[in-house]
């Protein structure tokens, strides 16, 4: 069974970095999207990044670009967000969240996901 697995959250000032992680286990192919989406109450989960785990191919939002890097250990099974130049809006609950189809990192929609992670909270204040 598939298990994702988040860390890394927390609180930070405006302009500050985190780093989230998440542990992947139980798939059955090398070749899977998977990502991170966000969510704030009331608003729809939006997708932030998401990478082909057997190229290594990226998507990023427009609002995160230059901000927010995903990568993969592909050792560890472990994908990474590196968040730098965090801003208030930034704050969300951030899930992890990966799809058995590996062309689907390129639109990085929640509707397309299969599995889901429980969610790591990261507060950004001014």
């Amino acid at each position: 069974e598939v298990q994702l697995v988040e860390s890394g959250g927390g609180s930070v000032q405006a302009g500050g970095s985190l780093r989230l992680s998440c542990a992947a286990s139980g798939f059955t192919s090398d070749d899977y999207s998977i990502g991170w989406f966000r969510q704030v109450p009331g608003n729809q989960r939006e997708g932030v990044s998401c990478i082909r785990r057997r190229s290594s191919s990226t998507y990023s939002a427009g609002s995160v670009k230059g901000r927010f890097t995903i990568s993969v250990d592909r050792a560890k099974n472990t994908v990474y967000l590196q968040m730098n130049s965090l801003k208030p809006e930034d704050t969300a609950v951030y899930y992890c969240a990966a799809a058995l189809d590996g062309r689907l990192w390129h639109d990085c929609h929640f509707s397309d996901m299969n599995y889901w992670g429980k969610g790591t909270l990261v507060t950004v204040s001014t």
